[in-house]
């Protein structure tokens, strides 16, 4: 894989983030923020943001817990391909996923899309986003506070995008002109249909261009290989909506 872990200057210290490239090719390719799930950087994870980048795209993953540690530190201790083994692991993650609140997640924007703009080999233009679990809400909120910037967002097996408290990222979306799509999990406890709807109502109340369907048959965590939450052909049916949304929206439009 063509990875590296660089680190980032970000508001409460400093955070490792992955970069990955394509493995092929040369010139400048658009960016990418790909927002990890709530059990942190580690392998797989760097194989998902390898698999983007060899579609010709730079792609960032930032540790967005870097406050508690070190991804090797945060990295999960159990055998996730378990549910016995993936609940002991959320168990442990899900304080982190508490504390990340919207006041400490905005800032911490910023400095992933300065980390992002600065890497060598970066085309001018517009950068996507794609999040998973509770990073499905942070690629939302980047699309939402950074317009100017954001040309594409996923959203995949997210939690929490469209509840009734005033700060649901759904209501930011009035801002956002990305375009997006939105893969749910089955009978998501933490994305159930009247959120879908509630966001869904959100994106065409905005005028956006957006997917936003639910999954059958796939769990909450549905990507991830190394948990018992994986779904193959969900998986790979998000990889394929992902790259048909960052190949519209950012080759031809990137600054080449």
């Amino acid at each position: 894989m063509s990875t590296e872990l660089i680190t980032i200057p970000a508001p409460d210290g400093t955070a490792e983030a992955i970069v990955a490239r394509p493995s092929s090719g040369e010139g400048l390719f658009p960016g990418v923020i790909l927002y990890m799930d709530a059990f942190g950087l580690r392998p797989r994870i760097e194989e998902m943001a390898q698999r983007i980048a060899d579609w010709g795209y730079v792609v960032l993953a930032p540790n967005v817990f870097y406050r508690e540690g070190a991804a090797a530190d945060l990295a999960p201790q159990t055998d996730m391909t378990t549910p016995e083994g993936r609940e002991a692991a959320g168990k442990a993650a899900f304080p982190r996923v508490r504390s990340l609140t919207p006041s400490k997640a905005l800032p911490d924007i910023e400095a992933w899309i300065a980390a992002l703009r600065g890497l060598p080999g970066l085309a001018r233009g517009p950068i996507g986003t794609t999040g998973y679990c509770m990073g499905a809400r942070l690629a939302l909120r980047t699309a939402a506070a950074h317009p100017e910037a954001v040309a594409a967002c996923g959203g995949f097996h997210g939690g929490g995008l469209a509840t009734d408290e005033p700060d649901s990222p759904h209501l930011g979306l009035r801002q956002a002109r990305a375009r997006f799509v939105f893969g749910h999990a089955d009978h998501d406890r933490s994305m159930g249909p009247e959120a879908v709807a509630r966001l869904g109502a959100a994106l065409a109340e905005a005028g956006l261009t957006a997917s936003n369907v639910i999954y059958s048959g796939a769990a909450h965590g549905y990507t991830m290989a190394d948990t018992s939450a994986y779904h193959e052909a969900a998986a790979e049916r998000h990889f394929r909506e992902l790259r048909e949304l960052l190949d519209t929206t950012l080759k031809g439009s990137s600054g080449l």
